[in-house]
């Protein structure tokens, strides 16, 4: 069975798979690695089979907005292998990990080939754009207090056995979330200091409690319709 299929996103192609595998290749990679850089020439598009990663954005004062994070099963570099244009971003591992690099022509004969993955890179692309539509929106109509509650939202996951709570995990460095949100880190401490003491998170260890996320959501909406 070829590797390739054990990857979320070639699985049951519809086509078989082999002779595209032979024309990638894996390697494994280190923490702190760079995987690709602003502005690369390369095209070829990486899946992530083990590790984690993140995507950030530099601006020309070298001020740097982290876009994501990856893990297993995730991919990047679509976008030069469609276009041929440099990358628009800096992608770097958090952990060691492994990874499938597709050089873009073969992604492209996939992508051409089978209707089942090219429906998934389409709704993927789609998710997206979704996903930079509803940043920009919050960038451009919500102060910091509540950009900060939006990704903290967008970054929680249910708490087991917590009823409505949710968690982060691990809980985020103030810097890291400074930088996904456009702030400084100072700024950041503020903010839960204040959260804290209104009673609507708390650091238990290894994980940020979101105690109150419809009491965020609200203010959050509450937030958006003041400024449409």
């Amino acid at each position: 069975m070829a590797r390739l299929s054990t990857i979320p996103f070639f699985k049951e192609p519809g086509i078989e798979l082999a002779p595209f595998e032979t024309r990638c290749h894996w390697r494994r990679f280190d923490e702190n690695e760079v995987l690709v850089d602003f502005d690369d020439v390369s095209t070829d598009v990486y899946f992530l089979v083990t590790g984690e990663v993140r995507i950030l954005n530099r601006t020309q004062s070298g001020k740097e907005v982290i876009l994501g994070e990856m893990r297993g099963g995730a991919f990047f570099g679509e976008l030069s292998a469609l276009d041929g244009v440099g990358r628009s971003a800096n992608v770097t591992a958090l952990t060691r990990g492994e990874l499938c690099v597709v050089p873009a022509s073969v992604f492209r004969q996939m992508v051409f080939a089978s209707e089942p993955i090219a429906d998934r890179l389409f709704r993927l692309l789609t998710k997206r754009v979704r996903e930079l539509n509803t940043r920009l929106m919050e960038h451009a109509l919500l102060d910091l207090r509540h950009r900060l509650y939006a990704e903290l939202l967008r970054l929680s996951v249910p708490r087991a056995g917590g009823g409505d709570e949710r968690v982060v995990t691990p809980p985020p460095y103030h810097h890291v979330l400074a930088a996904r949100i456009g702030c400084r880190r100072e700024q950041v401490t503020r903010e839960f200091t204040v959260m804290a003491a209104e009673g609507l998170v708390d650091r238990t260890r290894g994980a940020l409690v979101i105690r109150r996320p419809d009491l965020l959501e609200a203010r959050v909406a509450e937030a958006l319709r003041e400024d449409s």
